[in-house]
């Protein structure tokens, strides 16, 4: 396994992040080359662990420590087959998601994990660069039909390994271009759209077409798909968004994250000019503070915005993994993201109380106070701190405090799909939903979640659709049941 003493010889080390002064000025990806020297130190890391936990805590199945070992080796073209041969999109993943394989890693126990997440978009970038990524259309056609309803990261792997398998696939995509949240929701210092584009065009040229400006339900009815489709995946992501419902939320200035997000990348895709909504020389209040707020956080950042204040209503997490959550679990600790790095203050166990009128019917501020913590009648609480209230003025307030699930939308009430009590797509063990010939994936059927679930899903999916087609199916997929819980 690599070097069997690399874990001890080498510290973790990852790529430098390019100056916050220069990266803020521009969309850009954030962090620096990685030379290659450095990131096979960083692959001989990988232990003999024996059992390789990093595997079974990725929702993927990725064969981790082949790949290591392959690096160290210098085997960048059997690494990268290695990769492939359980993830479809490994530049998305390596980029994008949080890497429950690292919080999985053997050594992680007692040291710093292994730098998984970076060695893997070093792989199939270097796969990309080396001209080893092109299309792999289907030896032979099946004569079978498939539609895929939305073209986000479920959507598109369950496209990839169902064209593979020689159906002829349709992804229905109601926006003007393909990707769904990697393409408007994820902004490009986080992962330019190029990487999106070369994936796009390598499944077109595999045989994979794209109807886009297409909603379902709404441009064509779902009996019409079913109709002409021998199977049907709804893919469409959990695009229903948490409001909050507090006085003041009437007023003008106050937006949804999906509603900010979307405009900037609109910028940079050169579909506009300026967007319509603009953190330029204003006070931010950022309202959630995951992900998604984060990615708000780094894009009023480049706006440039006079302040910035990001509110979360849980309290500051340990800098170290929390006892609550031990090796191998997902752990809570304190994380700073590349856009927390560039600024603004970070405000834990607050709540938002009411939105203050400037007296014109705009936002000029937010009345606040501390929380505190509680579990009572069997669910979390928050009760208020007694003189902890605390006024912050604002021009502009993002709300990103996660999605709730599927849209209610025509589209699914036309399928006659029926929901949990969630309000999320039902689907049995074979991600089948209770219409004949209807199946699900990703978010849609899952609730908001992280990348590379959708990816693993689509793919599960997928090879149930062809089992569904074929009566059997030698497609690959995660062994992992549809109803397993969020991590």
């Amino acid at each position: 396994m690599a070097d069997p003493r690399g874990f001890l010889k080498y510290d973790r080390a990852v790529p430098a992040r390019r100056p916050v002064d220069l990266r803020i000025q521009d969309w850009n990806e954030v962090y620096n080359e990685f030379p290659t020297e450095a990131l096979q130190q960083q692959a001989a890391r990988c232990m003999d662990c024996g059992i390789p936990f990093c595997s079974s805590g990725c929702p993927l199945g990725n064969l981790v420590p082949d790949w290591n070992d392959l690096i160290y080796r210098n085997s960048w073209r059997a690494a990268i087959d290695r990769l492939h041969a359980t993830n479809n999109f490994p530049e998305f993943t390596g980029r994008l998601c949080p890497a429950p394989c690292e919080a999985s890693c053997v050594l992680g126990i007692n040291n710093d994990a292994v730098t998984i997440k970076r060695i893997e978009v070093e792989i199939i970038d270097r796969a990309w660069d080396e001209g080893w990524v092109v299309p792999v259309p289907p030896a032979l056609a099946t004569g079978k039909t498939v539609a895929i309803v939305g073209s986000g990261p479920a959507g598109l792997a369950a496209a990839q390994q169902l064209t593979r398998a020689g159906h002829r696939v349709t992804v229905f995509e109601r926006d003007d271009r393909a990707g769904g949240l990697l393409r408007y929701g994820i902004p490009n210092f986080k992962m330019e759209k190029r990487f999106l584009d070369r994936r796009l065009s390598q499944l077109e040229a595999e045989g994979t077409e794209f109807r886009l400006n297409t909603e379902i339900g709404v441009d064509i009815a779902a009996d019409r798909l079913t109709a002409d489709f021998d199977a049907v995946v709804l893919a469409g992501g959990a695009a229903q968004w948490r409001d909050l419902p507090i006085p003041g939320r009437h007023l003008n200035g106050i937006h949804q994250a999906m509603e900010y997000l979307p405009m900037a990348n609109r910028v940079q895709q050169g579909d506009i000019q300026e967007p319509e909504i603009s953190a330029a020389g204003k006070r931010v209040v950022i309202i959630g503070g995951g992900d998604t707020g984060a990615d708000c956080l780094g894009t009023a950042h480049r706006q440039g915005a006079a302040s910035v204040h990001q509110f979360e209503i849980l309290p500051r997490p340990p800098d170290e993994r929390a006892a609550a959550t031990p090796w191998p679990t997902w752990p809570l600790q304190h994380r700073v993201s590349s856009a927390h790095e560039e600024g603004g203050d970070r405000e834990f166990a607050i709540s938002t109380v009411r939105f203050v009128d400037d007296g014109n019917g705009n936002v000029a501020g937010l009345d606040t106070h501390r929380v505190e913590q509680a579990v009572r009648d069997g669910g979390v609480v928050f009760d208020q701190v007694d003189g902890t209230d605390e006024h912050f003025a604002a021009d502009l307030v993002f709300l990103a405090m996660g999605f709730t699930g599927p849209e209610k939308s025509l589209m699914l009430d036309q399928f006659g799909v029926s929901l949990t009590d969630r309000g999320n797509v039902a689907r049995d063990d074979r991600w089948a939903t209770n219409v004949a010939g209807v199946f699900v994936a990703g978010d849609m059927g899952r609730g908001q979640s992280l990348i590379v679930w959708a990816i693993a899903e689509g793919r599960a999916a997928a090879a149930a659709v062809d089992a569904y087609l074929m009566g059997s199916t030698d497609l690959p997929a995660p062994v992992m049941p549809a109803d397993q819980p969020l991590r």
